[in-house]
């Protein structure tokens, strides 16, 4: 499966506005700590990967759940879209610890609250970033055929928020972090 997603620098306050007039629903609001790992036999940087443990706080339920995700390059230049597989993990502190024993070493952390909202069957996520700044995204997972339609789709979501798609931000928020700006 692959996750289609367009980002772009964002006035939250707006995009609320705009998402209630289109009548999206609220899905949660969530605090993230994402530790991003390199690998010891291959640069990630180079191979446009990454392997990340996420944190995820429901702010407010107050529960807290681990997921591993691994996230191939980038599949084409049009949106950030790339191959991801996603697993819930029982113990974060155990998967850490495996992974140091690999010699998988944490390269960075990424911190970020999220107010995540439902809209024509896409996901539109208002994310402030520690350190980096405030973002919409708007993203679906799609099959490798259905690629170009989703993506089509999520422009056009974008464009009807008050958004120029060809302003979108095709780096990571890690990349962003480490002033990898593409």
């Amino acid at each position: 499966m692959y996750e289609v997603e367009l980002k772009v620098e964002a006035d939250h306050e707006r995009v609320r506005a705009a998402l209630e007039d289109a009548g999206a629903g609220p899905v949660d609001h969530v605090r993230q700590v994402d530790t991003y790992y390199d690998a010891p036999h291959r640069e990630f940087a180079e191979t446009d990967e990454a392997l990340r443990l996420r944190e995820e706080t429901d702010l407010d339920a107050g529960e807290t759940t681990t997921k591993l995700t691994y996230k191939g390059p980038l599949v084409e230049a049009a949106s950030k879209t790339r191959e991801e597989h996603e697993t819930a993990v029982a113990d974060g502190d155990a998967a850490a610890g495996i992974f140091d024993g690999l010699g998988f070493a944490p390269a960075a952390t990424v911190e970020k609250e999220r107010e995540r909202f439902a809209l024509e069957g896409y996901t539109i996520t208002l994310d402030s970033v520690e350190g980096v700044g405030d973002f919409v995204e708007v993203d679906r997972e799609a099959p490798e055929s259905e690629i170009e339609e989703v993506r089509e789709g999520a422009q056009s979501l974008l464009r009807d928020l008050g958004f120029d798609p060809d302003e979108q931000i095709r780096t990571s928020y890690l990349g962003l972090l480490l002033g990898d700006v593409q």
